[in-house]
């Protein structure tokens, strides 16, 4: 294996385990927040980690730890505006809905990437990953999914939340290879994009939700110091979910936030003694199995990709010594572009990243 391929397996098992980290401890404190303090105000507080998070990146700019890369002015307007949309979307989701059927949408998410991957950028999916999702998508299923209460209004909004958070991540992914501009520069240009969708809907949004007025709300010293750990812990939640979905894929992502699901009800159960039952632990260790299945198929299907791609290359390499040859045979190497916090207000009313 070369060095520059050794350095892309330990960025992306980085981005993953900062993700995992980072995720939690949002929830965490955000638990804090929103359960015990009564600081309901989700939309709200997610533009003002946005904010916060543009703000760290341009200190970072000043102090030249990265390249300003300006591109498409468009895409980002558009990218940043359709993120911010999306949370909002999930959010109403939530209030709209039934835990059950929020729990749904959710999972909904995957399958939904997939296929407008597969529809609009023709990726192929095997059925070995395919079954190894399907899993994963059960055992969720069966942990976190209770009542389904449908209703029309409540429908519309999912499937909004659904379609719009997809291509989102899939916009993610797909504008980092485009224009060439690693995570770091997409998020600082889209930052304010997304914090001023956010801000201008979240009280109102907020409002709505919980017949509260965020600018009513009383600000204890406990409350504003939880809210700046939560603003401080997002600068690393929304770059990690840039950073995963840039070196991964979109379906990899969501594979990685179910996961970070089973972590908190396990963290929940251990330490804060929240319900638990068997068929939640049955549902995690299902899904824990699915995740395993896709990680093992996905680094063999890459492997072999990989093996594939080095084919060509040795054959050029042998043509070299006569010219005709390469002529003749026409040998070129192709590169595969394929395409590989939104926060969100979860089932105990926790803020995910």
């Amino acid at each position: 294996m070369s060095e520059g391929k050794a350095g892309f397996q330990l960025g992306t098992v980085g981005a993953l385990s900062l993700s995992v980290v980072s995720s939690v401890s949002i929830v965490i404190c955000n638990k804090a927040l929103i359960s015990t303090l009564g600081f309901t105000f989700a939309t709200t507080l997610t533009s003002w980690h946005l904010l916060v998070t543009f703000c760290s990146l341009h200190v970072a700019l000043w102090m030249k730890m990265f390249e300003h890369k300006p591109f498409d002015a468009r895409a980002v307007m558009g990218f940043g505006i359709l993120n911010g949309i999306s949370i909002g979307l999930l959010n109403l989701s939530l209030g709209f809905n039934s835990v059950g059927f929020y729990q749904m949408t959710k999972l909904a998410i995957i399958p939904c990437t997939v296929l407008l991957e597969t529809l609009f950028f023709r990726k192929q999916f095997s059925s070995s990953i395919q079954f190894s999702l399907i899993i994963l998508l059960v055992g969720v299923g069966i942990a976190t999914v209770t009542d389904l209460q449908l209703n029309v209004l409540g429908s519309v909004l999912s499937l909004l939340a659904v379609l719009t958070t997809c291509v989102a991540q899939i916009m993610t992914n797909t504008i980092q290879k485009k224009f060439k501009v690693s995570s770091t520069q997409l998020l600082y240009q889209s930052c304010p994009y997304q914090a001023m969708t956010l801000f201008i809907i979240g009280p109102f949004m907020d409002g709505l939700l919980t017949n509260l007025n965020v600018f009513a709300f009383k600000y204890t010293p406990q409350v504003l110091f939880f809210i700046v750990l939560s603003c401080l812990i997002s600068v690393s939640v929304n770059f990690s979910t840039f950073l995963v979905i840039g070196k991964t894929s979109p379906v990899t992502y969501q594979v990685l936030g179910h996961l970070k699901t089973c972590l908190v009800l396990a963290f929940g159960y251990v330490l804060l003694r929240d319900p638990f039952s068997w068929r939640n632990i049955l549902g995690i260790l299902i899904a824990v199995v699915g995740m395993v299945l896709y990680s093992y198929y996905c680094t063999i299907e890459s492997q072999q990709k990989t093996a594939e791609a080095s084919i060509p290359s040795i054959q050029s390499k042998e043509g070299e010594a006569d010219p005709l040859i390469g002529v003749e045979n026409g040998t070129s190497l192709l590169s595969d572009g394929a395409v590989a916090r939104g926060p969100v207000w979860d089932s105990n009313k926790d803020l995910h990243a």
